[in-house]
């Protein structure tokens, strides 16, 4: 006799299939019932509660509506989102999205969250060693779920300080960074987000030392977060997060005002 088919699929996966399951048993409904209910078949709710594939996020919206969960099927659903994200990334995507306020530097791309769809999946194709298409799909997807946090309510303050090397590289190509300047001039018009440009003719400056990115918790504690080369820190020591914030607060300081960075980019824009 075989031995019963062991169940490789994520703890996070196995959590929400348990959960479906049982929201669904105590409705009294079948997997093909719900399917109706759903506008999905009965092997899709099944191939979801054994793990066979994964559920999408319509998938997770129609589960939620169907079985009136009161927000338990989307709860199940947040650990199940994480897993999108590099292992290394993915305790701070919560704190992110939880953040009072999120102040970035960034030198070599453009903050995820403010990146378009395009560009972020232009900046996945450079990874080496190379990710698979569906990779690169998954990772594309959840960076532009971070965005989020741009509309959150209570808003989220969010800073970004882009080195103009950043905004010069041509990720993508002509169109590509015409449609990234766009978006950026736009969200610089929201009330939530400043942006500001570090000039390379300002020469030697405190942001050279690295990208980082500081977030204040709904507790009022302040973290630093960082990362290269598929590894990542969060520094939460009072003493290096204040050694940290002071650094922040001088390239700050050391980059063009805000309306001086809208010019820059409106600048690069009207040269492609």
């Amino acid at each position: 006799m075989g031995q019963p088919k062991k169940n490789t699929s994520s703890p996070a996966a196995q959590y929400f299939a348990e959960v479906l399951r049982l929201l669904r048993t105590a409705r009294g409904l079948s997997q093909s019932e719900l399917g109706d209910l759903m506008a999905y078949s009965g092997a899709a709710v099944s191939a979801v509660e054994t793990c066979a594939k994964p559920a999408t996020d319509e998938f997770i919206e129609a589960a939620e509506k169907a079985l009136e969960a009161g927000g338990l099927v989307l709860a199940a659903a947040k650990y199940l989102r994480l897993e999108r994200y590099p292992e290394h990334f993915q305790g701070f995507v919560q704190l992110e999205q939880e953040a009072l306020s999120v102040s970035s530097y960034c030198t070599q791309v453009i903050d995820g969250l403010v990146q378009i769809e395009p560009y972020a999946r232009a900046v996945l194709e450079c990874a080496f060693p190379p990710l698979d298409e569906d990779e690169i799909e998954r990772l594309t997807l959840a960076r532009m779920e971070r965005k989020a946090l741009l509309d959150r309510k209570p808003l989220c303050v969010v800073n970004v300080i882009l080195d103009e090397s950043a905004l010069r590289r041509a990720v993508g190509g002509p169109e590509v960074m015409r449609a990234q300047y766009e978006y950026l001039l736009a969200c610089a018009k929201r009330p939530n987000i400043v942006i500001q440009v570090m000039p390379t003719d300002r020469g030697g400056h405190a942001g050279l030392q690295g990208s980082m990115k500081v977030i204040e918790t709904p507790e009022q504690t302040t973290l630093v977060y960082m990362e290269g080369n598929g590894h990542s820190t969060l520094v939460s020591k009072p003493a290096d997060v204040g050694v940290l914030a002071r650094r922040y607060a001088m390239i700050r300081s050391q980059a063009l005002r805000p309306e001086e960075s809208v010019a820059l980019i409106e600048q690069l824009a009207g040269e492609l």
